[in-house]
Order: structure tokens, then C-alpha cells, then sequence
């Protein structure tokens, strides 16, 4: 073999190798085929629990409104705004450090910990027992203030989001922001949770249709989603088969003129 014909090897070995392979950019593959009938499993989700600084929305409501008013100080405001990040801010009840919210009449609740509906049953029992009887009606809504979460790296619109809806799941937040870029890793997605007791890592292939049983498919509020880059994008030869070429022939004509210049 000589040494034009180990150079041409060469150079299409480097070519196939810096571009980013079609397999990679593929969501929820079915890498592990077999001809016999999956069990169906059940997907795995976890109650959110509150925390310090999360933000409620509470409404009493009641058979006749006008009994219930005084306990919804903020309902105007709120209503007038809804949907409103800034109004969910100023008028919502917000998790203070010991754990509590301030409720009108009611006073200190403490959420710390407890879900949306543990909160809820808190509140309609203390009704119940301090202010109204059974035939008034009188129940409690209890929602966060929007699903917030925030994803980074290799997303085409990185940053904090806010979607209105109980559950979200990875696929949809990736989806919210732009989907994940070409030179992004999608085999290697983290997601980064707290919890009462400390932070939680956890890493999501979603090119393997297996990333649905991970724990961290289903996310919850407040979660950090980071993509970080493939490595071809280090190299800097290009993401695609004709950009790498574009960076050969560049590569080869810069030794070419070089090659001749100190030739002659």
C-alpha cells in the first residue's frame, strides 16, 4: 500500500468518524428487539412533596360564595391576572423557610414536605372544624403556582420554564425548549433533583425507549435539566457528513499551497 492510497484511507476514516451518526439523534429507539410480548409495567411517579419557596394558588370555594369570601383576600387580584407569572409571585402563597403559609383567617399552614393534596385536606378539616358545618359545602383547590423547571446546555431555548399543567414529563420540557440541538447528547441526559433530604442525579439515554421506566421521565417541579455536548463538537470538524468535508478539503488545501509555496 502506499502511501497516497494510506493518506485517502485516512482521510475517510477521520471523515465518518467526526460526524455525528444518525442513531444518535433518534429519540426512544427500540435497541433491545425481541419477538416475544413485553408486560406492560406500570410507569412510576412520586407525589411531588413541597418545598421552601414554592409558590401555592388556594381557593375556598363554598355552596354560597359571599361565606367563603373573607378566607380569599387575594381572589380579585389573582383572577383578574390568571395564568400571570408575576401575579402568581405577588398574590400566591409562597413556602416561607420554617416550611409554612400564611392563610387569611386560618394563619400558619405547614406544607413542608406534604403534597397538594395532603395540604388540601389540611385546610377543608381545619374549616370544617373551626368555622363552617358539612352543609355548607365549603371545599379547598390547592395547585402550585405552574410547573417550573429549568434545562441548560445544548437546548435551542435554554432557561427557567413555567408550564400550567400538573404533570410534565422529560420529552415534553425537551420539547418546550426548542428540542435538543444537533451536536447535543441525547444518551446522557441529566436530571438534577432536590428533594427535602438533598440533591438527586440522575442520567436519561432518550434514544432507548427503555427512558420511560427511568424515575426522572416524569419530572417534578423545580428539576435541573442539563444536555451537555457530544464530543464531536469539541473536535470542531463539523456536525454533519458535508460539513466534515467541507473541513477536509479545507484542511487539504491549506497543505497543498503550503506544500507548494516551500517548494518552491
Amino acid at each position: 500500500m502506499n502511501r497516497i492510497t494510506l493518506y485517502i484511507l485516512l482521510l475517510f476514516s477521520f471523515f465518518f468518524t467526526s460526524c455525528i451518526p444518525s442513531k444518535d439523534l433518534i429519540y426512544l429507539q427500540e435497541k433491545n428487539k425481541s419477538t416475544a410480548s413485553q408486560p406492560v409495567e406500570p410507569v412510576a411517579f412520586k407525589p411531588y412533596r413541597l418545598q421552601i419557596n414554592d409558590i401555592l394558588n388556594i381557593k375556598i370555594k363554598a355552596i354560597d360564595p359571599e361565606l367563603v369570601e373573607i378566607f380569599n383576600a387575594s381572589a380579585q387580584s389573582q383572577s383578574a391576572a390568571a395564568g400571570n407569572e408575576l401575579s402568581n409571585y405577588f398574590n400566591g402563597y409562597s413556602v416561607d423557610d420554617h416550611g409554612n403559609i400564611r392563610l387569611p383567617i386560618l394563619g400558619e399552614v405547614n406544607v413542608l414536605g406534604r403534597t397538594t393534596e395532603e395540604v388540601t385536606a389540611i385546610i377543608e378539616g381545619r374549616l370544617l372544624k373551626e368555622y363552617f358545618n358539612k352543609q355548607a359545602g365549603v371545599f379547598a383547590v390547592v395547585k402550585l403556582a405552574g410547573f417550573r423547571y429549568t434545562i441548560n446546555g445544548e437546548v435551542n431555548t435554554p432557561g427557567t420554564k413555567v408550564l400550567y399543567q400538573d404533570r410534565v414529563n422529560l420529552m415534553e420540557a425537551v420539547a418546550n425548549a426548542g428540542d435538543i440541538t444537533i451536536t447535543g447528547d441525547r444518551k446522557h441526559v441529566k436530571v438534577i433533583r432536590r428533594t427535602t433530604t438533598g440533591n438527586e442525579t440522575f442520567s436519561v439515554d432518550l434514544t432507548d425507549n427503555n427512558a420511560f421506566n427511568s424515575p426522572a421521565f416524569n419530572l417534578q417541579p423545580n428539576d435541573y435539566i442539563l444536555v451537555n455536548p457530544v464530543k464531536q463538537k469539541t473536535w470542531g470538524t463539523g456536525k454533519t457528513g458535508i460539513e466534515s468535508l467541507s473541513t477536509i478539503i479545507t484542511v487539504l488545501s491549506l497543505a497543498t499551497t503550503t506544500f507548494l509555496l516551500l517548494k518552491n
